[in-house]
């Protein structure tokens, strides 16, 4: 291959994909109906947050990919990691289509993903954590990104009115849907920064643990994500794990009842 044909595949392998492209105009324009009033203003929430779901998972696994490819894995261009394109991902289903089914049915941010990383390739455990960290630090980003206009008071234009925690709330539709896909950033950060095999808080910390300590937590990671949402799945432990999650919101001005209605009306199905 000459040099000409080398560089020409290299930014084949980086150009963003149809798939990523769909997915920002399906979230521009969900946005827009929502904001000016267009069509349902519940199933256009709808499409909002599953869309913008959607793509911080593709900005979340782009992250690992681009830190793992300045660390020294040059392979993430030629597995498409590179592109936007969630069908490149090691597990689609695992990785795409279960998150945004969890964020339907119970409203919480699975962590997702899987770019298979080619360790091996990689000099220092500074580096190494670093590629864990830097998916769920995209997270934060996107919840600060999400919930700082609304904190700030940028899009006050009241109107939706509603009972929520014991507070009459008068907001725009787009600001509740902000606040909710906000709140699913936050849980998914918080969710994947647990030091639990299997997610990437473990990744992060794993470097630096003995070999032999390694060697004995490895076998259980495949069960690593399904032992935090059984764990979850007990009503107190669920609870302080969202008065966790509302309490960062809460830290960027936003009333964690607005996120509760950005989530109801998500749920257009509901009455």
């Amino acid at each position: 291959m000459t040099f000409a044909e080398t560089q020409r595949s290299r930014r084949e392998d980086r150009r963003i994909s149809p798939v990523f492209w769909v997915l920002l105009a399906t979230l521009g324009t969900a946005g827009w109906a929502v904001a000016t009033g267009y069509g349902s203003a519940r199933f256009g929430i709808f499409l909002f947050v599953v869309a913008g779901w959607m793509v911080s998972l593709c900005l979340h696994e782009y992250a690992h990919a681009r830190t793992a490819l300045h660390s020294g894995d040059i392979s993430v261009g030629a597995k498409g990691y590179l592109t936007l394109n969630p069908l490149k991902y090691t597990h689609a289903l695992l990785s795409f289509v279960l998150p945004v089914v969890f964020v339907i049915l119970g409203g919480i941010g699975l962590p997702g993903g899987a770019v298979y990383i080619e360790r091996h390739r990689i000099q220092g455990r500074l580096k190494h954590s670093l590629i864990s960290a830097a998916g769920p630090l995209v997270n934060v980003l996107c919840a600060a990104v999400l919930l700082i206009p609304v904190g700030a008071g940028w899009l006050d234009n009241p109107s939706v009115h509603a009972e929520l925690g014991g507070r009459e709330l008068s907001v725009s539709p787009l600001a509740a849907a902000l606040g909710f896909l906000g709140m699913l950033q936050i849980s998914a950060a918080l969710l994947n920064l647990l030091p639990v095999p299997g997610l990437d808080g473990y990744g992060i910390v794993e470097p630096w643990l003995s070999p032999k300590t390694r060697l004995a937590v490895q076998p259980f990671a495949p069960y690593g994500l399904l032992a935090v949402f059984i764990l979850l799945w007990q009503s107190e432990v669920n609870r302080w794990f969202f008065d966790l999650v509302y309490s960062v919101v809460e830290l960027f001005g936003v009333n964690p009842a607005l996120s509760q209605l950005g989530g109801y009306l998500f749920r257009f199905w509901e009455n």
